[in-house]
């Protein structure tokens, strides 16, 4: 196995935190360096860890696909360590995270035009569009709207500076507007969460769900959270 020479300096680095530990990947290193720099750390023998213990990889501006994403949960695996949460900035890489099945945070840093606006007034980021199912323990935070084609299940958590619009089941948590957007909205063809949050306004779906299952809307109105048939939604506002 290649390994590295001890005058090169590591840039690849785990940090530990009461969260877990922290593995940070530079932007600038290529991929091939990436990999040998992080398996070297791990050959290494540190014992920053112990067995079992939870990863949060940060990779800000970074791009990686689902591939590199596989490498590195599967070298960590072999270390008994567990890749639980990528932090970054990129599109691609929350979709490639979250269709991996890991919990995603989209950190979007402000342009300077706003950088002194509070969060509620930012300009919000693009849209983010996945095509998958939020199983239990998954976390998606993105500063935007976040538009998912599948189910949110239960222990699942979506948290959106936008909207949230699922295109199937939302059996799970959804926080819209988290940074006081109180015109933000929450759609799913099935509304039947554990918990609506929107701004700072909270609430639950109906104990009794509909007699036929129609897309639904959460909305708020007079500081409290609504739910409606999209279609009466729509006609009223």
């Amino acid at each position: 196995m290649q390994t590295l020479p001890n005058s090169l300096p590591t840039q690849v680095t785990f940090k530990g935190t009461l969260e877990g530990l922290r593995l940070l990947i530079p932007v600038a290193l290529p991929w091939e360096e990436v990999a040998l720099q992080l398996q070297h750390r791990l050959n290494a023998g540190e014992r920053l860890w112990q067995g079992g213990a939870v990863v949060i990889l940060e990779v800000g501006e970074r791009l990686l696909d689902g591939l590199q994403l596989r490498a590195v949960t599967e070298m960590l695996a072999a270390q008994q360590l567990h890749l639980r949460r990528v932090c970054t900035v990129r599109r691609q890489t929350a979709v490639a995270a979250a269709v991996a099945g890991l919990s995603v945070e989209q950190q979007e840093a402000p342009p300077e035009e706003n950088s002194d606006k509070p969060p509620a007034l930012r300009e919000q980021a693009e849209p983010l569009y996945l095509q998958t199912t939020l199983r239990s323990g998954m976390s998606l935070v993105h500063p935007g709207t976040v538009i998912v084609v599948g189910d949110v299940n239960p222990g699942a958590e979506i948290v959106a500076d936008g909207d949230i619009l699922v295109w199937g089941t939302l059996r799970g948590v959804a926080h819209a507007g988290a940074h006081g957007n109180t015109r933000a909205l929450i759609f799913a063809l099935r509304l039947r969460p554990i918990q609506l949050r929107i701004a700072d306004r909270v609430a639950r779906a109906s104990d009794e769900p509909p007699a036929a299952p129609q897309p639904e809307v959460a909305y708020i109105q007079d500081n409290t959270i609504h739910i409606a048939i999209t279609t009466e939604f729509a006609r009223r506002w």
